[in-house]
Parts: C-alpha cells; sequence; structure tokens
C-alpha cells in the first residue's frame, strides 16, 4: 500500500518544518506539499495528489474552517486533522461537519501527532462489511477515543501544560528554570525538566544569558 499523502498547512515557518519532520518520521505517511496560507494550500491541491491536511485553524488569510468549507464546495473530499490551541467546542463541532476527523491541541509532542496518524491509518484501510455494530464502533474508536500521549517518566500532563502557558505568556522574552518554578509552583529542577522536554519536542528554544558574574543562565523561550 502506498503512503498516505500529507498535505502541512501551517502559517509559523517554524511550526511547520516541525509538523513536516513529525508526519515524515510516522511510517505509512509522507508530506508531500506545504503551505502556509489558505491561498497556497488551495493551489497545492490543485497541484498533487492529497489524501490528508494537517491544518492549522488560523492563517492569515482565513480561519482553516473556512478553507476546509470551501474545499468540500469545490469537491475536494481530502480528509483533514485540525492543529490548533483553539477550545471552542463550537468549532470543533463546525469542524466534524467539514471533514475534520482529528483535532490535536497546540502545543502537542511527535507522540500525540504519531498517535493520531496511527489511529488514522487503522480507521482509512478498514474495509469489508462490517460484521455487526461493534466493528462499526471499533473502527469509528480509532478516530474518537485516541490514547493519551506517553509523557517521559515523572512528568505529568496538567504540570506540563501550567509550564507551557507560564512560557507562552512570557514571549518574547522567555523565562528562566528559576522564573517558571517560581510562576507554577515546582522546584527549578522540575521545571527545568519540563522546559528541556518542550525544547526536546521542538516548542520551545533555549540559549545562555551571562549576566555580570557567575556562570550563564538558560532562557527558555516559546517557539
Amino acid at each position: 500500500m502506498s503512503d498516505i499523502r500529507v498535505l502541512v498547512v501551517e502559517d509559523d515557518p517554524v511550526a511547520a518544518d516541525a509538523h513536516t519532520m513529525y508526519v515524515d518520521r510516522v511510517p505509512g505517511f509522507t508530506t508531500v506539499a506545504r503551505a502556509y496560507t489558505a491561498a497556497e494550500a488551495r493551489r497545492a491541491l490543485d497541484r498533487v495528489p492529497v489524501d490528508l491536511i494537517l491544518l492549522d485553524l488560523h492563517l492569515p488569510d482565513g480561519h482553516g474552517l473556512a478553507l476546509a468549507r470551501s474545499l468540500r464546495a469545490a469537491g475536494h473530499q481530502t480528509d483533514v486533522i485540525a492543529v490548533t490551541s483553539a477550545r471552542d467546542l463550537a468549532v470543533v463541532r463546525e469542524g466534524v461537519s467539514l471533514g475534520v476527523v482529528q483535532y490535536v491541541l497546540k502545543p502537542f509532542t511527535f507522540a500525540t501527532l504519531r498517535d493520531r496518524l496511527v489511529r488514522y491509518a487503522e480507521y482509512r484501510t478498514s474495509s469489508g462489511e462490517a460484521a455487526g455494530q461493534d466493528e462499526v464502533d471499533r473502527a469509528l474508536a480509532n478516530l474518537r477515543s485516541p490514547a493519551p500521549a506517553a509523557l517521559p517518566k515523572g512528568l505529568s500532563g496538567p504540570t506540563l501544560e501550567r509550564v507551557t502557558h507560564t512560557l507562552r505568556e512570557a514571549a518574547p522574552e522567555g523565562v528562566t528554570a528559576a522564573s517558571a518554578a517560581e510562576t507554577v509552583g515546582i522546584s527549578r529542577i522540575t521545571a527545568r525538566r519540563y522546559l528541556e522536554h518542550l525544547v526536546d519536542s521542538g516548542r520551545a528554544g533555549r540559549s545562555p544569558q551571562y549576566g555580570q558574574v557567575g556562570r550563564p543562565e538558560l532562557v527558555y523561550t516559546w517557539k
């Protein structure tokens, strides 16, 4: 079976690079085009065959769902996985009606996207006639009930969310492990583990900050 062909639509070049790298690391998936605007996405779909769109909802020339709506009106039946920081359930409901099969909330790790893509592939390859309701439910569950992505040992989802929020709120100046620890209410060592995890997953950067005396301190910034 040939690879599932993916169009990455993301206005942030750094994020687009990361999403492309993530997609291409999952066996059975290949990024065939990238677009930074809705207009570029339309041109890409006219140029190359695409099976799945990894779609950022906030584009410089329109909302991602408006793009999905226009594609459906033009006859494109490509499936969509929405990538967004928005948590509005009304948007989620609208997306379902437009062919959005999954939502991935920013920030996310490679493991999170890999889980969604693998489950999408399982759903896509389902064929034949279902023996009964249970089999239909299992096919849909591949999309609707993804397993939570595993974090490195010792890290928790709620704390990662708080550290991520702290880092994003501090943009563009960034935070140190000490300042993040004070804001979140955890130890400096623990804060640094979460910040390093965000760096490893491509969502944050780090650079040394030189003071007047002593060793330089690392400053973490949101990408």
